[in-house]
C-alpha cells in the first residue's frame, strides 16, 4: 500500500512520544515492512455533530459537512492532518490509516437541517477531508447525506479530488435541475507519475477530467480547484490543468497555494526530500519565498495565497490563464429558497 507519509511525527498535544531506533531494527524486514506498510482501519465516531461552521475570512463558506475524519487518498501536503491529533493520533501515517467513521452522519444532517434556527445557504461537502475518499466506496455516508439534501431541496457544494463523486450523478442532477449543487474537482497536476507520488490513492488526472465532462453533460456546473500550487514542483502546469479543466467543460477555476501548517510541515518535508531528492532544496526555497522567509504563514488575507514576488507572479499567471480559458465566471447562484425542513422522526408534520 502507498503511503504519502512515511513518518509518525510527534502529537503535539502528547508529553511524551517514542522514536523507534532502527539502527538495531535493520535486520528485522518484516517489522519494517509492516511499519511502512500500514493496514487501514475503520473507528466509530460518537460526534453529536456533522456540521461545522467557521467564520475564517480566507474561507469561501461558513458551512461544511464531513462524514469521516482522516482522509485514505493520504495526500503528503494535506493541510488537514493536524486535525487528526485532537483525536489523540498523529499527522502522519495515522491520518492516512485510522480513518474515524461518523455512522450517523446522515441523521446528524437531517437533525441539523430540522433546527427552527437554521436560515438556508449553502453547505459544503468536504470542508476538511475529501467526503468520495476510498471509505466512502464502503459506508456510503456520503450519498446519504446528498438524499438528506435532497429531500430538504438544501444547497450543497462539493469539493473532491476522486472520480467516485459520479455515482452519485443521479442525484446531483436533480439538485443542479433546481440550482442546487456545485461540484469542484480539485486537479494538482496532469502528471500520472506525480500524482501518484504526491497523491497516492487519488483518482489519476484524466479520471478527474473525465468526471468534470460527465458532471458537466449531466448540466450540474463544475469548476476546478488548482489546490495547492506548490511553488518549484507543480506551479508550470498551471497553463495546461486550466487548459485541460476548460476542455472538459469546467466553468469558474480557483487556487490555493501550498500551505504547511503545524505538523503538515516534517510530513510534506520528508515526502519531497524522499521522492524529490533533485528538486527538493529549490522547491523549499520557493516556498520560503512566498512565506516571508519561512515555510508557513497563518496571517489572514495571505495564507491561502501567500505574499512576496514569487506569490504574485502565481497570482498573476494564474488570473491570465484563467482569463484566456473562460474560467474567469462564476457557477450559477444557488438557490436557497426551495428548501423544506426534513419530517421528524416522529412522523408529525409541523405547522407553521
Amino acid at each position: 500500500m502507498r503511503h504519502g507519509s512515511r513518518i509518525d511525527p510527534p502529537n503535539r498535544f502528547e508529553r511524551i512520544h517514542g522514536e523507534p531506533d532502527d539502527e538495531h531494527l535493520e535486520w528485522d524486514t518484516e517489522y519494517l515492512d509492516d511499519r511502512q506498510d500500514r493496514r487501514i482501519e475503520y473507528l466509530a465516531d460518537s460526534s453529536k455533530s456533522v456540521v461545522s461552521e467557521n467564520n475564517s475570512p480566507d474561507v469561501p463558506f461558513r458551512y461544511s459537512l464531513n462524514p469521516y475524519r482522516g482522509c485514505i487518498h493520504a495526500c503528503s501536503y494535506c493541510y488537514a492532518r493536524p486535525s487528526h491529533e485532537y483525536l489523540g493520533f498523529n499527522a502522519g501515517l495515522d491520518f492516512e490509516t485510522k480513518i474515524v467513521v461518523k455512522h450517523d452522519a446522515p441523521e446528524l444532517f437531517r437533525e441539523f437541517l430540522s433546527k427552527d434556527a437554521w436560515t438556508p445557504e449553502p453547505i459544503t461537502f468536504s470542508g476538511v477531508t475529501d467526503c468520495f475518499q476510498p471509505a466512502e466506496r464502503r459506508f456510503k455516508l456520503t450519498r446519504r447525506c446528498l438524499e438528506v439534501a435532497l429531500e430538504c431541496r438544501q444547497p450543497i457544494s462539493i469539493v473532491t479530488k476522486n472520480a467516485l463523486v459520479l455515482r452519485d450523478l443521479d442525484i446531483l442532477q436533480r439538485l443542479a435541475a433546481d440550482n442546487l449543487a456545485h461540484v469542484f474537482l480539485s486537479i494538482t497536476t496532469l502528471d500520472a507519475q506525480l500524482a501518484r507520488d504526491m497523491e497516492p490513492r487519488t483518482s489519476i488526472p484524466s479520471a478527474r477530467l473525465r468526471a468534470i465532462e460527465t458532471l458537466t453533460d449531466a448540466g450540474i456546473p463544475v469548476g476546478v480547484m488548482v489546490a495547492p500550487i506548490i511553488p518549484g514542483l507543480n506551479d508550470s502546469e498551471v497553463p495546461g490543468i486550466l487548459e485541460a479543466a476548460k476542455t472538459a467543460g469546467a466553468m469558474t477555476a480557483g487556487f490555493v497555494l501550498l500551505r504547511l501548517p503545524l505538523t503538515v510541515e516534517p510530513v510534506f518535508k520528508e515526502w519531497l526530500e524522499r521522492t524529490q531528492p533533485l528538486k527538493a532544496e529549490r522547491v523549499l526555497g520557493r516556498i520560503r519565498e512566498t512565506r516571508g522567509g519561512k515555510l508557513n504563514s497563518s496571517a489572514w488575507g495571505e495564507r491561502m495565497v501567500g505574499s512576496g514576488e514569487i506569490a504574485e507572479q502565481i497570482k498573476q499567471m494564474f488570473r491570465l490563464f484563467k482569463r484566456k480559458h473562460g474560467l474567469d465566471s462564476k457557477l450559477p447562484p444557488h438557490d436557497c429558497s426551495l428548501f423544506v425542513p426534513p419530517v421528524p422522526k416522529s412522523g408529525q408534520m409541523r405547522l407553521f
